[in-house]
């Protein structure tokens, strides 16, 4: 596992190092300029990333929560003191673990877990979410190439559809693909959408 360690202060960043040491197979990297960071995760290459930030004003923690942002890994922050809206603005970050005056080292490994099985879950959820909506939206396209079938060739509803499956049969293709088709040729003569 590769994890990187964000931290402009050496002796907080061993404190990680140290909760991390019961780790095997673990390549640990410490960045601790907090210019390029982006780019330098992405060098990295991390599975997981811990930021330790210290007490760290509005505008350090708005520039870490955008890095979170593009990063799409698990990310355990840990900060010194923090308000509701703070942590509000790390959830909405991505931040999958925020970490209220808990660095010590025998807390890192369970945090990290933590961390992981959030951001695990969570992306769960987005690739449901997204499946969900792929699937609505095909729904819809065939809903449109039925409407298209039956108003221009007077069929009923199953009659479109059967039409639709047996094109789709025909062709070795999907409902859903035969229905894009359908859609998108009746926009080219000029049909209405």
């Amino acid at each position: 596992m590769r994890i990187a360690i964000v931290d402009a202060s050496a002796s907080r960043a061993e404190v990680i190092r140290e909760g991390l040491a019961a780790l095997a197979d673990c390549q640990i990297f410490v960045v601790s300029e907090r210019k390029g960071l982006v780019a330098r995760i992405g060098e990295i290459a991390p599975d997981i990333v811990l930021m330790d930030l210290g007490n760290p004003s509005r505008d350090v923690l708005e520039e870490y929560f955008a890095v979170s942002r593009v990063l799409a890994r698990p990310i355990a922050m840990f900060v010194d003191e923090s308000d509701d809206e703070a942590i509000a603005a790390s959830v909405d970050a991505g931040v999958s673990a925020y970490v209220v005056d808990g660095l010590a080292p025998h807390r890192i490994r369970p945090l990290l877990d933590l961390a992981v099985r959030r951001f695990n879950a969570f992306a769960r959820l987005q690739a449901d979410l997204a499946e969900a909506q792929g699937k609505l939206a095909e729904r819809e396209c065939i809903d449109k190439a039925k409407r298209i079938l039956m108003d221009s060739r007077g069929l009923g509803e199953p009659q479109a559809y059967a039409e639709l499956r047996k094109t789709a049969m025909n062709q070795n293709k999907r409902i859903a693909e035969i229905a894009e088709a359908v859609v998108t040729a009746h926009q080219l003569m000029g049909g209405m959408g």
